[in-house]
């Protein structure tokens, strides 16, 4: 028995270190520790709605998403403006199911609507522009039969005019029913590659700092969801110095923009997009107050650099910078249909080789 009761302790330390050695040798992933696990992707069409949702319960869950982004724009029957809505775009009952089932997997669910830029694609004129046409930041510049870039109009997307008198109101109404059905305290404004803005020929917009411009869309809308304790997210492109960093007109500004990185609330949420190269740009938007969501899309080894970067912030980070820190989102940039047929096999693309969508979500969010 007084051996046994020497032995003991012994057997205790072993399986101390045994249990210790376990977890040192388990793979570590830096994913589980971020506050935001996101996955950013255009809403699904009615008839895709139910293979969306099984995606979301055996796919997002259990890879511990917790934050889902649905690009919803006009795809939602608007009852405040019905002649917003696209054919056949979701009910609010259908828009309950994805609420529903969010809930069920604890996943905070935010819808966005692209504001300011991109109301135009290719040859097509938006749906608040050409329902809305008055609010069109340059007019002058008309949608080509034949889409190329570059062009001599500088056309990429175009923008509504900021300083419209009647554009907030809309933009107000659509914001409020989205964020009311999505039963959400926040709204992604996207806000990226805004090239138009502070056209010389616009009467309200001619001769202002756009810089200034874009700062003051920023903060009437953050203002505006304030009101309703709810938080306003964007993309952070239009923030960088496109011409001192090198990142160009893309993932940056080349139109003098980015000063208005100085000039916006602090508790705007950053999604800092970058594709072809882990930029360190988390960095500079924590030193400027901001909090930073890192945001690949379709290059593993991209993605998993950009969270090996991110893991060394946050553990390096001061405990004032720490918390800006916030986390990862992956972006789909195609319809939720194309990229679930992608994602279960049904079809590829066998140009793209490794750097898919798929590829880059799997990747992170093993």
């Amino acid at each position: 028995m007084q051996k046994l009761l020497y032995l003991l302790p012994l057997c205790l330390i072993l399986l101390v270190h045994a249990d210790s050695h376990a977890q040192s040798t388990a793979k570590y992933n830096p994913i589980d520790s971020l506050p935001v696990r996101g996955f950013c992707i255009g809403a699904p069409s009615v008839k895709g709605l139910d293979e969306f949702i099984t995606f979301i319960h055996k796919e997002l869950a259990p890879r511990h998403i917790n934050t889902l982004v649905l690009r919803i724009d006009y795809n939602y029957q608007y009852k405040s403006h019905p002649e917003l809505s696209d054919p056949g775009a979701l009910s609010k009952q259908d828009v309950a199911k994805l609420v529903q089932a969010c809930k069920e997997d604890r996943i905070h669910l935010i819808p966005q609507v692209n504001l300011l830029g991109h109301q135009s694609w290719a040859g097509s004129t938006g749906t608040l522009l050409r329902v809305y046409p008055a609010f069109d930041e340059n007019p002058e510049v008309k949608m080509p039969a034949n889409y190329v870039w570059p062009n001599e109009d500088g056309l990429y997307c175009k923008s509504y005019c900021p300083l419209h008198p009647e554009v907030h109101k809309v933009v107000f109404d659509v914001m409020d029913e989205i964020c009311d059905a999505f039963e959400t305290d926040a709204f992604h404004a996207g806000m990226d590659e805004v090239f138009y803005i502070g056209n010389d020929k616009c009467p309200r917009c001619g001769g202002r700092d756009k810089a200034e411009l874009f700062a003051g869309e920023v903060r009437t809308l953050r203002n505006h969801l304030a009101e309703k304790h709810r938080e306003l997210w964007i993309w952070g492109d239009r923030l960088l110095d496109g011409k001192t960093t090198g990142m160009g007109m893309w993932e940056a500004s080349m139109n003098n923009t980015h000063r208005a990185v100085d000039l916006i609330p602090k508790d705007v949420m950053i999604c800092d997009w970058h594709y072809d190269r882990p930029d360190k740009t988390p960095v500079y938007f924590a030193m400027k107050g901001l909090r930073v969501i890192t945001c690949p899309w379709r290059k593993p080894q991209v993605a998993v650099a950009q969270l090996d970067d991110l893991d060394h912030f946050r553990r390096d980070a001061t405990k004032e910078l720490k918390p800006m820190y916030q986390g990862m989102m992956q972006t789909v940039w195609s319809p939720a249909e194309a990229f679930l047929d992608e994602y279960y096999g049904r079809k590829t693309n066998a140009k793209d080789g490794e750097n898919t969508s798929t590829n880059c979500f799997k990747a992170v969010f093993k």
